[in-house]
């Protein structure tokens, strides 16, 4: 294998491509109209796409809206991802929770209304 990404579809492009830049910091790799990829400097060998539901190379099908999808992100500090998703205006699924498994954990939808978990590890004392 060569490369694998994820896409996720959407009605607005670049409104979406806009929030998980600003929530996230991601980076638009790729551009043209109807797509986007992006990169993550601290996650060089990250891709993430984000797909124009309605263009031409998505099968009718398949545009509806997202179902039991969710999308992961661990990063470095919950807590300010939390406070960005609420300036960015945001629906907050879950405010960042402990978790049994060692992570503390928030779930927020993007524009389209894909659910996302954002993570960070718990730290020890």
């Amino acid at each position: 294998m060569k490369r694998a990404f994820t896409n996720i579809l959407s009605a607005d492009v670049d409104k979406t491509a806009r929030f998980y830049q600003d929530l996230l910091g991601m980076a638009r790799h790729f551009e043209p109209d109807w797509f986007v990829i992006f990169t993550h400097a601290d996650c060089p060998d990250l891709e993430f796409g984000i797909l124009a539901r309605e263009h031409s190379i998505v099968p009718a099908e398949i545009r509806k809206p997202p179902a039991g999808v969710m999308l992961t992100f661990v990063v470095e500090d919950v807590e300010l991802i939390f406070t960005k998703a609420k300036i960015l205006g945001a629906t907050i699924i879950e405010p960042p929770t402990n978790t049994p498994y060692g992570q503390r954990r928030m779930l927020v939808q993007d524009p389209d209304g894909t659910v996302i978990d954002v993570s960070s590890l718990i730290a020890e004392t």
